[in-house]
């Protein structure tokens, strides 16, 4: 749920434009492992994977367990499989719902060895139940993908369209669907192939739940 976190992040950013998570630096340098854990996660996101990686390892080193989710997801976006899927497997044995996620991603995808969706289905509904965190949104759009693909189970866009409805609830209205629609635009190897009708579905229901740029795609994707 990008929420309070990215909220502040935001706000914080326009001051600190240069300083990605500089409101967390002072005391990620003192040690603190949360403090380290966010500051590897604001330079993720920012695409500064080598000083994402060296913050979550001192975090993972000092216990933070959504650390080692976090350093699955970077090894994961760099084609290291077997690593991400360890870390994932590390992450969610220790209680988190971040790892839980990553390791079910890892579950639906080919290039990460032998699929198993139901024990990725699993997770995913488990992450689900904690609505006042991050992991419900991206568990629940998660789940919401699985069921539009319809690989290995059979396609329910109604299943798809009640998680992903579900997820931008705690978010923003039509963003989940504006997210699949991109996802089914440019495809993931191992895991979902481009399917320009799919995006066009995903864009139109996000259009219509009123996200602006769920309209612009769906317009910009109908003209090619």
């Amino acid at each position: 749920m990008k929420t309070l976190f990215t909220l502040l992040f935001l706000f914080t950013a326009l001051a600190h434009a240069d300083e990605p998570g500089s409101q967390y630096k002072q005391q990620a340098e003192a040690g603190d492992a949360r403090a380290q854990y966010y500051l590897a996660d604001t330079y993720f996101s920012a695409g500064d994977d080598t000083q994402a990686e060296q913050w979550a390892e001192k975090a993972a080193k000092g216990g933070d367990i959504d650390a080692m989710a976090l350093l699955s997801q970077i090894h994961f976006k760099h084609a290291d499989y077997a690593e991400s899927k360890t870390l994932a497997q590390q992450a969610t044995i220790a209680g988190s719902k971040r790892g839980a996620i990553m390791l079910a991603r890892l579950l639906v995808n080919t290039q990460a060895g032998k699929t198993d969706y139901p024990q990725a289905i699993k997770l995913l509904q488990t992450a689900t139940e904690d609505i006042d965190s991050d992991s419900a949104v991206d568990a629940q759009m998660l789940l919401g993908l699985i069921y539009a693909n319809g690989v290995e189970i059979a396609q329910d866009d109604a299943q798809a369209q009640m998680w992903l409805k579900r997820s931008s609830a705690l978010s923003r209205t039509g963003y989940a669907e504006y997210w699949a629609g991109m996802v089914f635009q440019q495809g993931e190897k191992g895991f979902i192939a481009p399917n320009k009708q799919k995006a066009l579905y995903w864009f139109n229901l996000s259009c219509t739940e009123g996200f602006d740029t769920g309209c612009e795609e769906f317009d910009a994707l109908s003209g090619e």
